[in-house]
């Protein structure tokens, strides 16, 4: 029997553990692409684009805008060719914390 209850507790432990342990898209957010892109995705005149109300995101799958993010976009392939910097690439970043910044990215595009 406590062999049982021993086993019921680390399972769940484990289920909440891998919940807890998520990446938090907003948090990365903020590390990572608010020094461009502000805090609450407004853009940076004349360095990066904003992202409230972006086209762009809004109708892109996350798979590809997270293509953008791990890869960067420079010379040719830049979107935005007003912006004189490239979207530098994540390559650092886990597939894990791209899609949770995407997914936190498509937020702020939904805004406006």
């Amino acid at each position: 029997m406590r062999k049982l209850l021993g086993v019921g507790v680390l399972a769940l432990s484990v289920a909440f553990a891998g919940s807890a342990l998520a990446a938090d898209g907003a948090a990365i957010f903020k590390t990572k692409c608010a020094a461009c892109h502000v805090a609450e995705g407004q853009g940076t005149p004349g360095m990066a684009p904003a992202f409230q109300g972006n086209e762009f995101i809004k109708k892109h799958s996350v798979a590809e805008i997270s293509l953008v993010v791990k890869n960067g976009r420079a010379g040719a392939e830049k979107k935005y060719k007003e912006f004189a910097i490239a979207m530098p690439a994540q390559k650092t970043m886990s597939d894990d914390d791209v899609k949770a910044v995407v997914e936190h990215v498509k937020t702020l595009a939904a805004k406006k």
